[in-house]
C-alpha cells in the first residue's frame, strides 16, 4: 500500500474521501478510496448534533479509530483547531492522534467557536508546535495546516497565502485554504508554496471541476468535507418529506439494493 505521505503529489491529486461511520468508510474503500478522512460536521450529524456544536477530542479520536479498524486505510482526522488555543494543547492533540494510529490531522487557524482567526504570527507558532509534536512520533504523520479565513470571511487570498507560506516554513506537510473565490486563486496558492496543497471540493465553483482540471492547477489532494454525508441526508430528507408530507413512497424506489451494499461491506 502506498503510504499516506506518498499519495501527496502536486499536480497528481488523489481523493481524500470523508466518511462518517464504519459503514460509509468501508463503502468508500470498496469503491477505490486510497485514504479516508473524518469530517467534524459529518461526525456531529451521526451524534445528532448540528455542526456548530461539534464533537469533543475524545469523541473524535475514538471515531477515527473506528474508521481505521473498519478499513485498514490511512485515516486523517479533521481536528479543527486542535481543541485549544495554546501551543501545548495543540501539540498534545497531535501526540494523541499519532498514538491512536491516525496517518495525519489538519489544524485550523480559527479561534473556535468564533469565526475569528488567530493573529498570523501566533497561528504559525501553533503549527510549529504541532509539527514538532508530529516529528516526535514514532510513526510517519502528515500535518496539514489550514488557513480558513477566506472561508469564514475574516481575511483575503493575500493573507491566506502569507499564512500558508509561514506554515510551510515551520514544517507543515500539507497546506489547505478552503474555498478560495475562484480556481485562479487555487493555481496561485499552489504556485506560491512548495508543499502539497489540499482543495475542498464543495460549492458550485469546485464541484464543476474534474480531477484533471485540479491537476492542472497543481493540486495534490482533494477532500470532500461533509458533502457525502449531506448527500445522504438529502436522500433521507426527500424521502421523509414525501412520506410525511405528501403521503407517498416514490423516493424509496431509488434505493440501492441490499445485496449491493452487503458486497461493499464484506
Amino acid at each position: 500500500m502506498t503510504s499516506f505521505r506518498d499519495l501527496h503529489r502536486s499536480g497528481d491529486p488523489f481523493i481524500l474521501a470523508n466518511a462518517w461511520d464504519a459503514g460509509s468508510a468501508k463503502v468508500l474503500k470498496s469503491m477505490g478510496a486510497q485514504a479516508i478522512a473524518t469530517s467534524s460536521a459529518a461526525h456531529a450529524f451521526t451524534l445528532g448534533r448540528p455542526d456548530g456544536l461539534g464533537v469533543t477530542r475524545d469523541e473524535a479520536l475514538a471515531h477515527a479509530q473506528d474508521l481505521i479498524a473498519a478499513t485498514g486505510l490511512p485515516v486523517q482526522g479533521d481536528f479543527e483547531n486542535g481543541w485549544g488555543d495554546d501551543l501545548d494543547t495543540v501539540a498534545e492533540t497531535v501526540t494523541l492522534a499519532g498514538k491512536a494510529g491516525l496517518a495525519g490531522i489538519c489544524i485550523e487557524d480559527i479561534k473556535l467557536p468564533s469565526p475569528d482567526a488567530y493573529d498570523r504570527a501566533f497561528a504559525i507558532e501553533r503549527i510549529k508546535a504541532a509539527t514538532a509534536a508530529a516529528r516526535a512520533l514514532p510513526n510517519d504523520f502528515v500535518l496539514t495546516a489550514r488557513a480558513d479565513g477566506i472561508m469564514t470571511g475574516v481575511y483575503d487570498i493575500d493573507e491566506a497565502i502569507a499564512r500558508l507560506q509561514g506554515f510551510e516554513a515551520v514544517g507543515a506537510d500539507c497546506l489547505y485554504a478552503p474555498l478560495p473565490q475562484c480556481t485562479d486563486d487555487v493555481t496561485r496558492i499552489c504556485a506560491s508554496v512548495g508543499a502539497p496543497v489540499n482543495v475542498l471540493v464543495a460549492g458550485l465553483t469546485y464541484t464543476a471541476e474534474t480531477i484533471e482540471s485540479f491537476a492542472l492547477m497543481g493540486v495534490a489532494r482533494l477532500s470532500l468535507g461533509s458533502a457525502l454525508a449531506r448527500i445522504t441526508h438529502r436522500a433521507l430528507h426527500d424521502a421523509a418529506l414525501d412520506m410525511f408530507g405528501a403521503g407517498g413512497f416514490s423516493q424509496l424506489g431509488h434505493s440501492i439494493s441490499g445485496d449491493t451494499i452487503d458486497a461493499m461491506l464484506i
